[in-house]
C-alpha cells in the first residue's frame, strides 16, 4: 500500500486540474485499477501521525531557525462555467 499511496500523492502534486482515481489508472495504463485506488483511499484513515511520517524527512532537510511551515486546506468556490440564461437557470 505504501507504494500506491506514494504514487497517488505524486499524482496529486503534479496535477493542475481535476484529479480522479480513474484518470490516474488511465495514466498508469491500468496497471493499478481505479477500484483499487478508491478502496485504498476509502478504507484507510490517515492521521496526523501518518502525514508526519510521510513528510518528516523532507521537513528535516529544510529545517532552519527562521523557517515556517504552513498547511493551507482552504477550499475556494469555483465560478460557474457559463452565464445563466432562460434555458439554463
Amino acid at each position: 500500500m505504501e507504494k500506491l499511496l506514494d504514487l497517488y500523492t505524486d499524482y496529486l502534486l503534479s496535477s493542475f486540474g481535476q484529479v480522479t482515481c480513474t484518470c490516474l489508472s488511465r495514466l498508469l495504463n491500468v496497471s493499478q485499477s481505479h477500484d483499487k485506488l478508491t478502496r485504498m483511499l476509502s478504507t484507510n484513515e490517515f492521521t496526523s501521525k501518518d502525514l508526519w511520517e510521510q513528510v518528516k524527512l523532507l521537513v528535516r532537510e529544510h529545517e532552519s531557525v527562521d523557517a515556517c511551515l504552513i498547511f493551507d486546506d482552504t477550499i475556494l468556490s469555483k465560478p460557474p462555467y457559463t452565464d445563466e440564461n432562460d434555458l439554463i437557470c
